[in-house]
């Protein structure tokens, strides 16, 4: 199937991604995944945003607005999807404990606790924290919705995009200090 790659991740989320207030995502993958483990399909990606699961109470007080209002925007346009970020993956870490996740607390918006509920689930399984480089399309890509974005999936195909110009949402500098930062704790 031709087209495009996009990883789902909560709106809220990618507008964390978008602001630069964290270059992370924490993944263990979805009920429907394949292979039943999380694995990078691709090393860059469209950032879909997505509201099936988030919840204020799941993310940090700072970030709980952001929920509301991503919600509200997905509502004022039930029929489209709007793609604003494209991604590269700079690191694949793998978590497995509870501390190396604490250390991380400070570079999301997820609260510890659900964190930790993402670490535990499917145990055998090690939690995939991605540092990710964003960009901002320059011409924002609209796409009807269809009901196959739904479900638990980290990835999706959607329809081709041409991408416009685009630049990051960071600049160079601080981009380095914050993968390095990420390294840092995840290395302990």
């Amino acid at each position: 199937m031709e087209g495009s790659i996009a990883l789902r991740e909560w709106a809220a989320a990618v507008e964390a991604l978008a602001s630069g207030r964290q270059i992370i995502v924490l993944r263990k993958g979805g009920i429907a995944e394949e292979t039943k483990e999380f694995k990078v399909e691709s090393p860059s990606f469209y950032l879909f945003p997505s509201y099936e699961h988030q919840k204020p109470h799941l993310m940090k007080e700072e970030a709980r607005d952001a929920v509301v209002r991503t919600q509200e925007e997905a509502s004022a346009h039930p029929d489209t999807v709007r793609i604003n970020y494209y991604a590269e993956v700079v690191h694949d870490l793998e978590v497995t404990d509870e501390e190396t996740l604490q250390r991380l607390d400070e570079l999301h918006v997820w609260t510890q606790d659900y964190a930790v509920e993402r670490l535990k689930w499917k145990k055998t399984k090690p939690l995939h924290v991605l540092v990710l480089r964003v960009y901002e399309l320059e011409e924002p890509a609209m796409l009807p919705a269809d009901e196959s974005y739904g479900g638990c999936k980290s990835w999706l195909r959607i329809p081709s995009i041409l991408t416009s110009a685009m630049r990051p949402v960071l600049p160079d500098d601080k981009f380095a200090a914050m993968a390095g930062e990420a390294l840092r704790r995840v290395r302990g």
